[in-house]
C-alpha cells in the first residue's frame, strides 16, 4: 500500500497547488501560477477531437478478472505450464476528477484461507499514465501442462493442482502520449473525457518490475511419481533442481495507441507497447554441479510487451464499458527459459454526478 499513499501525497499537493495562491505575495505568486500552468497543461485538448468531462463526481460498479500464467523451459527443451485459479471481483468505485478509488470482494475465493494479494493502480491524464501493480500468489496454482517431449505421455499431470508454487511481481509503468491534445486515454480507460472523432498517438514510457517464484520440484517429482510412468518421472532431469527465482527488470518502451470512434458515444481502443528490458537477477541453485552454476547468467536484455483494449459507451451522464490490460514478460538463455503473462479483465457501468 506504500504506492498508493505516494499518489495520494501527489494527488494532495497538485491539489492545493491549484487552490493556493491568494494569501502569498507576489512573486509566491508568480511561481505558484507558473506551476499550475504546467499542471493544466496536461488536460490541454482539441475540443473538435475531445469532449471534457462536465462533471466532478462519478460512481460505479466494476467487476475485476486477473489471470496469470507461467511458462518454464530447460535447456533439455522440457517444458512445464503453470497457472493459478482466476479472480473474480466485484465491488464498487468513486471517482474525483482523475482519480477512481474502490474495493472489490473476491468471489471466488470468498471466505478461504488463500492469502492471494492483487493490488492494482492506474492514473490516466491527457499526457501522462501511470500504471501501479501488486500481487502475490495464495496457494492455488494448477499444472497447466508439462511436456517432455513426443515419447512422453503426461496428460495425467493437467490440471492437477501444485500448492509448492508461490509468486510474486511488483512494479510501475510510466508512459507518456505524444499526440495528447486530439488522442485521449483517458476516454478509454477513466471515462474522464469522451473522444469525440478518431485518432491515434506515438506513446513511450519506461518501467520497473520485481519477480519472485519458488518452485519445489521435489514435490513436482512425488506428484509426477504417482501419475506417469517411471521413464517419464526419471526424465524430469536434476537440471531443473533450483528453487527460486529472483529477478528485476528495468525497460523502455514504445508503441502506439489509437481510439476508433466507431458510432456515436461508442469508442474501441487498442494500445501496443514493446519493451526493451534489461534483466539481473540471482538464482539459488542446489546442484552439486559447480560448472552448471558458474556457466548460469541471468543478465540479459529481452523483448516484452504491454497490450491495452477497451471498449466503451459513454454518453457524459451515464457509462459502461470493458478494458483490459495485458504484460508479457521473458528472460531467456540457452540454458533456461521463463515467461510470465499476467493481466486484468474489468466490466463497469456507472454515472457522472455534480457539474462543474
Amino acid at each position: 500500500m506504500w504506492m498508493l499513499r505516494y499518489v495520494s501525497l501527489f494527488l494532495f499537493c497538485i491539489v492545493a497547488l491549484m487552490s493556493w495562491g491568494d494569501e502569498c505575495g507576489d512573486s509566491t505568486r508568480h511561481k505558484i501560477s507558473r506551476v499550475r500552468k504546467i499542471v493544466r497543461n496536461f488536460s490541454s485538448i482539441d475540443t473538435s477531437y475531445i469532449e471534457p468531462q462536465h462533471y466532478n463526481w462519478a460512481a460505479m460498479v466494476q467487476n475485476t478478472n486477473t489471470f496469470e500464467s507461467y511458462h518454464i523451459r530447460n535447456k533439455n527443451g522440457h517444458e512445464y505450464f503453470f497457472s493459478p485459479d482466476p479472480s473474480y471481483k466485484l465491488g464498487p468505485y468513486f471517482g474525483w476528477r482523475w482519480v477512481f478509488l474502490g474495493y472489490t470482494v473476491d468471489l471466488v475465493h470468498l471466505g478461504a484461507s488463500d492469502k492471494k494479494q492483487d493490488f492494482n493502480l492506474s492514473l490516466y491524464s491527457n499526457q501522462i499514465g501511470v500504471d501501479l501493480f501488486y500481487r502475490k500468489s495464495g496457494n492455488d496454482y494448477h499444472i497447466a501442462g508439462i511436456d517432455l517431449g513426443k515419447k512422453f505421455d503426461t496428460s495425467a499431470m493437467k490440471n492437477v493442482d501444485f500448492k509448492d508454487l508461490s509468486s510474486s511481481i511488483k512494479g510501475f509503468n510510466l508512459y507518456y502520449i505524444f499526440n495528447h491534445r486530439k488522442f485521449s486515454y483517458p476516454a478509454a480507460y477513466a471515462q474522464s473525457t469522451r473522444q469525440k472523432r478518431s485518432c491515434g498517438s506515438v506513446i513511450a514510457g519506461i518501467g520497473y518490475t520485481k519477480h519472485s517464484l519458488n518452485i519445489n520440484w521435489t514435490s513436482l517429482k512425488e506428484l509426477a511419481s504417482s501419475r506417469l510412468s517411471t521413464e517419464a518421472v526419471a526424465e524430469l532431469d536434476s537440471s531443473m533442481t533450483f528453487s527460486n527465482i529472483d529477478y528485476s527488470a528495468y525497460n523502455i518502451s514504445g508503441g502506439y495507441a489509437y481510439n476508433w470512434v466507431f458510432a456515436r458515444n461508442f469508442l474501441f481502443d487498442i494500445s501496443a507497447q514493446a519493451c526493451l528490458a534489461y534483466k539481473r537477477a540471482t538464482n539459488e541453485v542446489k546442484s552439486s554441479n559447480l560448472k552448471d552454476f558458474l556457466d548460469f547468467d541471468f543478465r540479459n536484455l529481452n523483448i516484452d510487451g504491454i497490450v491495452r483494449s477497451s471498449v466503451v459507451w459513454n454518453n457524459n451522464r451515464w457509462f459502461a464499458g470493458c478494458s483490459s490490460v495485458w504484460q508479457f514478460i521473458t528472460y531467456h538463455r540457452k540454458e533456461f527459459y521463463t515467461n510470465n503473462i499476467f493481466g486484468n479483465l474489468y466490466f463497469y457501468v456507472g454515472f457522472n454526478f455534480g457539474k462543474r
